[in-house]
């Protein structure tokens, strides 16, 4: 098996390992600092962008992964300011979601990702014994060095807070259980409020260089499966190297740096790198970190994976144009086979314009721990999705134009308890070995602007170690 060299020994080559949307921000962040380094992605899907992906649907590309950007941290708007025209940014036409809960659509009411504030109108939601139970607000609990969601709020709000608001808001993030997703990991600013003993109710000082005019996401016209898109044409046109339908199977230390093997067992390529960025979820991560930084892979091995599916219907426009808001989300205490459904045309005007005449509408399935739905074929998660829209807005049966159901395969890390810690435990091992840098939804949030960070630390991290290198050589 012979290495495979640069093409030229005095360029920095650096291997990206993954093609998600933080591989390939890993990968333009260092052509843009080192212009002369050789980036190498490999990605094992067909195709790079990872879990932001358009589909062709009723002959429209249509987001069939993420579909919306947090606009209240920079660094998605920053890097879509730097990749395309800042015009194409949109804002929700309406973002008025519901909750489909004991038979009724009910109006989502102002929440701190599920935890409403004193005001908040929660009539019909909950009942009149509940919302009192709610206001009459329990001591703060110990939380010591973390908490789950559900327990910590249960236990000063009551058990009807957590299952009809918190659950489906944090089922539609995190795919996950609000009993072991970790207080202190998705909810950075309730842990702070528990941590001091304050109230939960307590509505949070608007910043005012915010304001409450700003919204709270974006999406980018044409579908946000478009950025991976534009930074992988980026990535090519500032000389690097993105290979898909590559797997990387194993990562060594060699005399002169890193090799990451990869190819079938009867055909194994080692690419030599002086530095490895490792930008796969967290199983492929461990496995791949095992032998070089066993630190790091026990608690990347830690983390839980949840699958999900969003199912996307094409339909007559006239059929949902009367539908109220972008949505509704759906408690899992309901027993109902979706978890959310978005009105995509309604939430979207690029895409009501665009659809001439037809309209988008999706539903998403899938829980941690809970794989009897995905277990069924795509036609019948095609029907599941219609029937329950259609019930859950009181409408006829829909008529299905066209379809997609787009699977991710333990697609979410699950923050469950001590979260934190273990990924302070995973940056802390990766530090201590020169040339490895790890980034993806693992680490400081699953959104699209927290990945992107993780990304850019990274790349920093693989920038300062190739100066490093290239300071020694010179010494």
């Amino acid at each position: 098996m012979t290495p495979e060299s640069s093409i030229d020994p005095t360029v920095r080559t650096v291997v990206v390992i993954g093609g998600g949307l933080a591989g390939l921000t890993a990968a333009r962040d260092l052509l843009v600092a080192r212009p002369t380094t050789r980036v190498v992605v490999l990605d094992a899907s067909d195709r790079v962008g990872g879990k932001l992906r358009r589909e062709s649907i009723a002959g429209h590309l249509v987001d069939v992964g993420a579909e919306a950007m947090l606009a209240v941290r920079p660094e998605a708007v920053d890097l879509l300011g730097e990749l395309a025209d800042l015009s194409d940014v949109v804002s929700p036409t309406t973002t008025s979601a519901r909750v489909w809960s004991r038979g009724a659509l009910h109006p989502l009411p102002r929440t701190r990702i599920g935890i409403p504030f004193a005001g908040s109108d929660v009539s019909g939601l909950l009942t009149d014994e509940e919302a009192d139970r709610m206001r009459a607000e329990s001591e703060a609990p110990e939380v010591g060095d973390d908490v789950s969601v559900g327990d910590y709020v249960a236990a000063r709000l009551g058990d009807a807070v957590v299952d009809r608001l918190v659950e489906p808001l944090l089922g539609g993030v995190y795919a996950g259980r609000s009993r072991e997703l970790s207080l202190r990991a998705t909810m950075p600013a309730v842990w702070a409020t528990a941590a001091s003993g304050g109230s939960l109710l307590a509505e949070p000082a608007v910043d005012p260089q915010v304001g409450r005019s700003r919204p709270p996401f974006v999406g980018l016209r044409g579908g946000v499966g478009r950025l991976p898109e534009l930074l992988a044409a980026d990535v090519v046109a500032r000389g690097g190297v993105i290979e898909s339908g590559v797997i990387a199977r194993g990562v060594e230390r060699t005399a002169q740096g890193w090799s990451v093997l990869t190819g079938p067992t009867t055909r194994p390529r080692l690419v030599e790198a002086d530095a490895v960025v490792v930008a796969v979820p967290p199983p492929a991560a461990s496995r791949l970190l095992g032998g070089v930084a066993p630190a790091a892979a026990a608690p990347l091995g830690e983390i839980e994976m949840a699958s999900v599916a969003v199912i996307t219907l094409a339909v007559p426009a006239a059929q949902v144009s009367s539908w109220p808001g972008s949505g509704f989300l759906v408690p899992p205490v309901d027993g109902r086979g979706i978890k959310a459904s978005t009105f995509s045309s309604a939430k979207w005007g690029w895409l009501a314009a665009e659809g001439d005449g037809t309209a988008y509408v999706r539903a998403s399935v899938g829980r941690a721990g809970e794989n009897a739905t995905l277990q069924r074929d795509d036609s019948d998660l095609v029907a599941l999705a219609a029937l329950e829209i259609a019930e859950a807005v009181g409408a006829p049966p829909l008529t299905v134009v066209d379809s997609q159901v787009q699977r991710w395969g333990g697609g979410l890390p699950q923050y469950t308890v001590g979260h934190v810690d273990r990924v302070a435990r995973v940056r802390a091992a990766v530090a201590e070995v020169p040339g490895i840098a790890v980034a993806g939804a693992a680490y400081d949030g699953v959104g699209i602007p927290a990945v992107i960070a993780s990304a850019r630390l990274a790349a920093e991290a693989t920038t300062t170690h190739l100066d490093g290198l290239a300071g020694r050589a010179r010494e």
